[in-house]
């Protein structure tokens, strides 16, 4: 396989999740729409921001709010209309947005035409489009897997005497990709929306679309963990053998013939297959969303125990990122985020959101955006947006949430308080909670009663007031998006890790060879991030080698920490972060 033309754009890119239920609703039935995305533009392009990733507004029963699809080629009504879509694709192409549209093929819906057509008999042409499996002998489910939202993966199929596989709600049958027609259907329905002018797909839990199954198709139980029938069963179904060999058919069928955006989410990923998936000669996608980060402050990793809290370890960080900083440098690329619409807000989870909520909110970008791999800012980061406490689980509207607080206190008898305290600190609706516009009722989110409530601070954390302070969370990331336009440093530099076991300062330098060759001649910059509340001393360490510096961005005022000042015997202040422009 040959390289496609140089068509990089994306890595010199910032992109913008919007997760549309609660963005912007424009006609007051409280439910984010297209309309409301088109108004909101502006704030967008003043941001700086290139690329918008919409979660899914395909016709849904919204189940798992529009990750189960019912027509992959339709706008859900609560949304809006075709002609208001391309409305808003026109305006955001107008402004100089590309988009990003959700790509959700690992599954779909049970009311998607092809799965009332597959359950209705053995023999009807759909069946195929799904994975069915018998029951053993005395009729029970085939594995002992827990899906996602817990309770088995297996439902059963009356009509065709089977069950059918969906590792998330029941209502998500998995697609069943070693069928070409299924996967043609798909790659038809990809062409769609490109030809309409989408710019490209993030694609949800893709490395499931290959399940690494038996040879023979058998099915194997997962290992037993915990007490009880139902054992986590995540890992055996992501990353099959035929992973690699769809993806590339998928490019070459499709993606090759435009110039598009690509990543691919991918629970459980190694980094080996991170190489081998985005490897611009040799795989299939610009780059990937892995978790292995996100997993650090929970006890048993992705889709075990997300809900057994942990401290985070700095150190673990560290080590974390750096290897895929070092693995995919020149031979992929790296996807840079810390939030989205699975994952609570980052202020709260790994900063201050109390006393120091802008300091740590600033660092964190300072952190993330100063990497290599292209940044991705959630809805309401730029903002400094926090995580909700909802008193009671009646508040909370995720399926993921409500599933798990039944299982937990009522199957297996813990401590309601402990569960919410949980759901508090890593609940999907943490992210979810409408995006706060400014100080009105409703936050100037809806006119009417929001779908989700919202965060009660929102007369205080605010788009309109971060907008008018011009020291505020939002004009942070505005100049760190616009360092990214201006300095190839930050796009295309080595990064090195420094100061590994500190447990309180992450610091890291990015390097951008001269053509010479020569260190004197090369770019150095330094970030220096202190992830505490404490004022530790930084000492660059001997091997960075520097003989001073300059200033380029902090999240505190410079004061007289220049040259020395702020490379030796430098105290750093609460959640402080400094980006330098080291001397050689």
């Amino acid at each position: 396989m040959t390289a496609r033309p140089d068509r990089d754009w994306w890595k010199q890119s910032v992109v913008y999740q919007i997760y549309p239920r609660s963005f912007c609703d424009s006609n007051g039935d409280g439910i984010g729409d297209l309309p409301g995305i088109t108004s909101k533009l502006d704030h967008l392009q003043a941001l700086g921001v290139d690329v918008v990733w919409l979660s899914p507004v395909y016709a849904s029963p919204q189940d798992d709010n529009g990750y189960d699809i019912s027509d992959y080629r339709a706008i859900a009504p609560e949304f809006g209309t075709m002609a208001e879509f391309d409305e808003m694709l026109a305006q955001m192409h107008a402004r100089g947005i590309r988009l990003m549209m959700d790509l959700v093929v690992n599954h779909s819906s049970d009311e998607h035409a092809w799965f009332r057509e597959a359950r209705k008999s053995r023999d009807n042409p759909y069946h195929d489009h799904y994975l069915w499996r018998e029951p053993k002998p005395d009729g029970s489910p085939p594995t002992n897997w827990e899906a996602a939202f817990n309770g088995s993966v297996w439902e059963w199929n009356a009509p065709t005497g089977e069950y059918y596989l969906h590792m998330f709600s029941r209502k998500q049958p998995d697609l069943n990709w070693e069928n070409p027609v299924l996967r043609a259907e798909v790659y038809a329905a990809m062409r769609f929306w490109l030809d309409k002018g989408v710019d490209g797909f993030r694609m949800d839990v893709i490395n499931m679309v290959s399940k690494p199954w038996n040879a023979d198709g058998s099915l194997p139980d997962a290992p037993i963990v915990r007490e009880g029938f139902l054992q986590p069963g995540f890992a055996l179904t992501c990353n099959g053998p035929r992973l690699l060999e769809f993806l590339r058919e998928m490019r070459e069928q499709v993606l090759d013939h435009y110039d598009t955006v690509t990543v691919g989410e991918a629970p459980l990923a190694t980094i080996t297959q991170g190489r081998e998936l985005t490897n611009p000669q040799t795989g299939a996608l610009n780059m990937l969303f892995q978790f292995e980060h996100m997993d650090l402050d929970s006890v048993g990793g992705h889709m075990n125990g997300k809900w057994a809290l942990k401290p985070l370890d700095l150190r673990d960080l560290k080590a974390t990122m750096t290897r895929w900083q070092d693995a995919l440098y020149q031979q992929g690329w790296n996807s840079l985020y810390l939030n989205n619409h699975d994952q609570p807000r980052p202020v709260s989870r790994f900063g201050d959101d109390g006393v120091h909520r802008v300091a740590s909110a600033k660092m964190l970008a300072t952190f993330l955006h100063g990497m290599q791999g292209t940044p991705y800012i959630y809805q309401g980061e730029e903002l400094g947006m926090t995580n909700v406490a909802f008193p009671s689980i009646d508040d909370y509207q995720d399926i993921e949430i409500r599933n798990m607080y039944r299982v937990a206190t009522e199957e297996r008898g813990l401590d309601p308080a402990e569960v919410m305290a949980s759901i508090h600190a890593k609940g999907r609706d943490n992210a979810r909670t409408p995006m706060q516009w400014d100080a009105s009722p409703n936050a100037g989110f809806t006119r009417g009663t929001p779908w989700l409530k919202l965060n009660p601070n929102y007369p205080q954390v605010n788009a309109a007031q971060a907008v008018a302070d011009p020291d505020s969370v939002f004009h942070h990331y505005q100049r760190l998006i616009a360092l990214r336009r201006q300095h190839p440093v930050l796009v295309q530099g080595r990064h090195d890790l420094l100061l590994p076991d500190h447990p309180q300062i992450y610091a890291y330098t990015r390097t951008l060879e001269a053509d010479s060759g020569t260190d004197a001649d090369a770019e150095r910059w330094l970030v220096v991030c202190n992830f505490s509340g404490d004022t530790p001393v930084f000492d660059l360490p001997g091997e960075a080698r520097a003989s001073g510096c300059d200033w380029v961005l902090g999240n505190y005022p410079v004061g007289d920490l220049h040259g020395e000042a702020a490379l030796r015997h430098s105290p750093l202040r609460p959640w402080e972060a400094r980006m330098l422009r080291l001397h050689a």
